[in-house]
């Protein structure tokens, strides 16, 4: 990821220090969070939050947001969205559960905090994004947005139920 800062913090301190913690804030790179539907970043997506010592256990809680301009995968209508993720991960030196998601490891007592703001909301973002939940969409035929009524198309049957149809003509 060429020209992709790296925000990596110094903990070693805070893990000698059992109840303490340290706060963070940066700009998550957006350059390679490209989402179908997300037409640009409007602003910065902002990541705040604070590393805690908890009887050694370290926990980074993060707050992340960005407003974003995005196109409906239904009616195709842009739309400005704010996106918003609050969450957790857990920074050890050793992993005794290579697989656990939610635990990163150490370099030398140092945490990649990019990787994990970047891999929270890789894992977070919807696969589709809609203008709003109840959106009808386009007509597939005459391509009209049913959110502003309905068209002239008329009803097709679904092909599905065809034969099911001629049985019940045969009676």
């Amino acid at each position: 990821m060429e020209g992709v800062s790296f925000v990596r913090m110094d903990l070693r301190e805070l893990i000698a220090s059992p109840g303490k913690s340290l706060d963070f804030e940066f700009e998550l790179p957006v350059e390679d969070l490209d989402f179908d539907g997300v037409l640009e970043y409007q602003t910065p997506m902002t990541v705040r939050g604070r590393v805690e010592n908890h009887a050694g256990l370290l926990e980074a809680r993060y707050d992340i947001s960005a407003d974003m301009l995005c196109q409906c995968a239904r009616c195709l209508k842009e739309f400005s969205r704010t996106y918003r993720l609050e969450g957790a991960a857990y920074l050890t030196e050793e992993l005794e559960d290579e697989d656990n998601a939610d635990y990163y490891l150490l370099d030398d007592g140092v945490a990649d905090l990019t990787e994990i703001a970047r891999d929270a909301v890789i894992f977070d973002f919807e696969p589709r994004l809609l203008c709003r939940e109840d959106c009808k969409g386009l007509c597939s035929k005459c391509g009209k947005d049913l959110n502003e009524g309905p068209c002239d198309c008329g009803d097709d049957p679904d092909p599905r139920w065809l034969a099911l149809g001629q049985l019940l003509e045969k009676e």
